[in-house]
């Protein structure tokens, strides 16, 4: 990441990202969008939602820190600070508490862009100065989703190459205890 650009009156301009979502459980397509975030912004906070009313397998605590445990490796690699919050009030007042100019979205395939699409629309209605950038997908990750990998843990089948090692090992110990 290149210096901060500076600015005549405020000095060295930090890009603060935003990349918000549930995270239940993180995996490896979430660190890929992580990881190539961390290369186009200063700092990038990770917003986890609180979401209840999509009855998450791990609680709120559990999946900030399993955020946390996944991402730090990519801090160090890019140098790129990386926070990562719980959240549970609108995204562009999250934004602004974290002073984020770019909210991060990624996408894999075709059905997320409509959604995507609203989501950034109504987004910069409430505020035209936060920018929504969507980053695609590696194709390697483009068909994972937290809701595939939470159903096929259930039913038995192997995860292991759709999420983290930490988050596996917890993954399957909620879906299958002992």
């Amino acid at each position: 990441m290149p210096d901060p650009r500076p600015d005549p009156v405020r000095g060295p301009v930090q890009h603060v990202g935003l990349y918000p979502g549930t995270f239940d459980p993180v995996t490896n397509g979430h660190t890929d969008i992580i990881a190539r975030a961390a290369r186009v912004v200063h700092r990038l906070v990770i917003g986890v939602a609180e979401n209840v009313g999509k009855s998450p397998l791990f609680p709120l605590e559990e999946r900030v820190e399993l955020v946390r445990a996944e991402t730090d490796a990519i801090a160090a690699r890019t140098g790129t600070e990386i926070e990562v919050i719980s959240f549970n009030c609108l995204l562009i007042d999250l934004a602004h508490r974290v002073n984020a100019g770019v909210i991060v979205r990624g996408l894999r395939a075709v059905s997320d862009f409509d959604y995507e699409f609203q989501m950034a629309g109504m987004n910069y209605r409430l505020d035209h100065e936060v920018e929504t950038v969507f980053l695609m997908a590696s194709e390697r990750h483009q068909f994972i989703s937290s809701r595939f990998v939470k159903e096929i843990a259930r039913l038995g089948g192997d995860v292991s190459s759709f999420v983290p090692s930490l988050t596996l090992e917890r993954t399957l110990a909620r879906v299958r205890p002992a």
